[in-house]
């Protein structure tokens, strides 16, 4: 990736984790981490990394939108099966495309500070991204995007249209 180049910026968020570590102690925080290390690694394909781990967040980058759309997605779903300590465990996710600068492995900028707020607003279980985000990935079957409208996020001063990102319901 060049400081040019664009991608989609994913941020993901353990809900609760903090909790969950007073609660049921360091052990259960570590086994949290891990599965999620583990999850994560079974799921990102080619192209795509973990930029870097933010205690219970991870930073990710994908070159390809629809993989980060699709992996967000069955990341949730993966994530919502498991328990720890008999807790479930809820992440939220926040996605969007922009351009990031490079500074050596790390992606930093306005486009990284926007998808944490991002991830910060979505509920647990949730992946919202941004309306770049889902024009970058285009039409995705299975993929619905639900408006939310303009979100005014901390730190960014124009308003943020925002979509829920969910599986389409089947058909009958």
């Amino acid at each position: 990736m060049s400081s040019s180049d664009g991608g989609t910026i994913v941020f993901s968020d353990i809900v609760g984790f903090t909790r969950l570590t007073d609660e049921h102690g360091d052990d259960a925080a570590v086994a949290v981490l891990e599965l999620q290390d583990s999850l994560v690694k079974a799921l990102l394909p080619t192209g795509a990394r973990v930029v870097k781990e933010l205690g219970d967040g991870l930073l990710m980058w994908f070159c390809d939108p629809r993989a980060a759309v699709e992996v967000s997605l069955d990341l949730q779903e993966r994530f919502q099966r498991e328990c720890i300590e008999g807790v479930p465990l809820w992440v939220r996710i926040g996605i969007h495309w922009g351009t990031p600068k490079q500074r050596g492995n790390d992606i930093i900028g306005r486009d990284v500070n926007l998808t944490s707020r991002i991830a910060a607003l979505a509920g647990p279980g949730e992946v919202l991204c941004t309306r770049a985000a889902a024009e970058a990935a285009g039409g995705i079957p299975g993929v619905d995007y639900i408006p939310l409208g303009p979100v005014f996020v901390r730190g960014i001063a124009e308003a943020v249209p925002l979509l829920r990102v969910i599986r389409s319901a089947p058909t009958a």
